[in-house]
């Protein structure tokens, strides 16, 4: 029987790529949204069933879910909550606003979607909810404050969520991704630009040293960069194996990571983490 899987942030980057994957795997039928009306365009013109849902806007969210239902005739076995951004800048330059955005769309925005599929899920007493995390969710780095806040506070919330879910026949899934080849430092530019007065920081320095290099110098490969068939190959395990993990970490910096933290002291992690 052919399953529906929900994804967002499909416009390009890993939701994309799983998008495409699901589509040519069979037995799936994938509703791949976009936040953008030229993404969905393009999409549908490539035979996808996409349509638009901007995941940091309410109402989108509501006429999303509700489209998707319309769809499947309200029926939906798994939801891919893929889209989010990140915000560079030190945690004393980024202003309250940057941090609701950012929360907007990789905390609330998340949030709100997995309410609105979970009634649908639980009358059908089986359904899966992958989360699309980051490394960054449970180990901090440097210059990434906000976004390793939303992070963190979308661990908080799938955790418990997956306490609170068992015996549902809903299963959820956290991924834990390190760096892979995508377009997020090139999506994440406008928000630096947008909310981050670097060069009046009291360290505009390091960012003239650090950050601004990384958003505009060529970039560099990562000695742990994997490519995006590495993320799809975990969330098909997480919607189609009949024992999905709990957690998937993605990539061997985030496996070290991992590792580390439940070795070293608290001190060593930050002796490590701050050479990044």
């Amino acid at each position: 029987m052919t399953k529906t899987v929900l994804i967002t942030g499909c416009s390009s980057g890993l939701g994309e790529h799983a998008a495409r994957a699901l589509k040519a795997r069979g037995g799936w039928r994938v509703l791949a949204t976009c936040r953008k009306p030229a993404d969905v365009a393009r999409l549908s013109s490539e035979g996808f069933e996409s349509f638009v849902l901007d995941v940091a806007d309410e109402k989108s969210r509501a006429d999303g879910v509700a489209e998707a239902l319309a769809r499947t005739d309200g029926r939906l076995d798994a939801l891919f909550n893929n889209a989010g951004h990140g915000q560079a800048g030190a945690v004393e330059d980024v202003p309250v606003e940057a941090l609701r955005a950012i929360f907007e769309t990789n905390v609330f925005g998340l949030h709100d979607l997995t309410r609105r599929v979970l009634p649908v899920m639980r009358a059908q007493r089986s359904g899966r909810i992958v989360m699309h995390s980051s490394g960054l969710g449970r180990n901090a780095l440097r210059w990434r404050g906000a976004y390793n806040a939303s992070k963190y506070a979308l661990e908080g919330l799938t955790d418990t969520l997956r306490l609170e879910l068992r015996g549902s026949g809903v299963h959820v899934s956290t991924l834990n991704t390190g760096p892979v080849t995508s377009k997020f430092r090139e999506n994440s530019l406008p928000h630096f630009e947008r909310w981050i007065d670097w060069e009046n920081s009291a360290l505009a320095d390091a960012y003239r040293r650090e950050v601004v290099p990384f958003f505009y110098a060529p970039p560099k490969r990562s000695l742990f960069q994997r490519e995006p068939d590495a993320v799809t190959r975990r969330v098909i395990h997480a919607l189609e194996s009949p024992r999905p993990r709990a957690r998937y970490l993605i990539t061997p910096a985030t496996h070290i990571a991992e590792g580390l933290r439940r070795i070293l002291p608290q001190r060593a992690i930050d002796d490590i983490s701050a050479r990044f």
